[in-house]
C-alpha cells in the first residue's frame, strides 16, 4: 500500500502544527512554514521571530518543520504555553492538507524525536509505524493504543511528522484558535498580508488531548 493508500485507508483528514500569533503572521507574510534553520536565515521574520521551544535538542534535524497526525503533542504545548511563552502571545494551529505526506524524504517518527526509543522510517512503513501497539515512548514506556482511538490518531500522542526544509501555504486548509478575539485577530493577519481565504475556527478542544 502507498501512502495515499493509507491516508485513505486512516481517514486521516489533517496535519497540524501549533505556533503563537506572531508565529502565524511569519508564516502568512513569508506564504511558508519554515524549519527552525530558515527561520534563523530570515531577515524579514528577524523581529517577530517566536520560537516554540527555547533549545534544540535534536540538532540533525534542526532542517526540518515538526508536525502531528490528527491531534497536537499537547505535552509540548502545555510546557510551551505555560513555561516558555509568558507574555501577550495567543496560540493558534495550523491544519495542513495530508498530501504532504506523500512529499519527498519526509520522515515519521513514533514518539518525540529526541527520545531514543523513537523509531524513525520514511514511505508506507514509517507512516504505518505510528499506529503500532504497542510504541515505545519516554524512557521506552510502553504506550498502548486504546481501542476507541480513531484509525487516524497515531499510537503515542509526541508521534512526529520531519518534514525537510519548509511547506508551502498552498497546502494550509484552515487556522484553528481558542476565543473569539483571537479569531478576529487571525483574520485580520489573513487580510493583511495573505492572499486567499483561509477559515479561522473556534476549537479550544483541539488544544487539549
Amino acid at each position: 500500500m502507498s501512502i495515499e493508500g493509507v491516508i485513505r485507508e486512516r481517514d486521516i483528514r489533517e496535519i497540524l502544527h501549533f505556533t503563537t500569533n506572531k508565529g502565524l503572521l511569519g508564516i502568512l507574510d513569508s506564504k511558508a512554514i519554515k524549519s527552525r534553520a530558515k527561520l534563523c536565515e530570515n531577515q524579514r521574520l528577524e523581529h517577530i521571530l517566536k520560537l516554540n521551544t527555547p533549545t534544540v535538542k535534536d540538532p540533525a534535524w534542526i532542517d526540518y518543520v515538526n508536525l502531528s497526525i490528527t491531534r497536537i503533542n499537547s505535552t509540548l504545548y502545555n510546557i510551551s504555553s505555560n513555561a516558555w511563552h509568558q507574555d501577550d502571545s495567543w496560540w493558534c494551529i495550523l491544519s495542513f492538507d495530508p498530501v504532504i505526506l506523500t512529499h519527498q524524504n519526509v520522515t515519521f517518527a513514533t514518539t518525540n524525536n529526541i527520545f531514543p526509543a523513537t523509531l524513525r522510517n520514511q514511505g508506507e512503513a514509517g507512516l504505518n509505524a505510528l499506529f503500532s501497539d504497542p510504541v515505545l515512548g519516554y524512557y521506552s514506556k510502553r504506550v498502548r493504543r486504546p481501542l476507541e482511538m480513531s484509525a487516524s490518531t497515531p499510537t503515542c500522542e509526541q508521534a512526529e511528522v520531519l518534514y525537510p526544509g519548509e511547506i508551502s501555504t498552498d497546502f494550509l486548509q484552515r487556522v484553528y484558535v481558542q476565543t473569539d478575539e483571537e479569531q478576529d485577530d487571525a483574520y485580520g493577519q489573513l487580510a493583511a498580508v495573505f492572499d486567499r481565504n483561509i477559515d479561522v475556527v473556534v476549537t479550544p478542544e483541539k488544544f487539549t488531548k
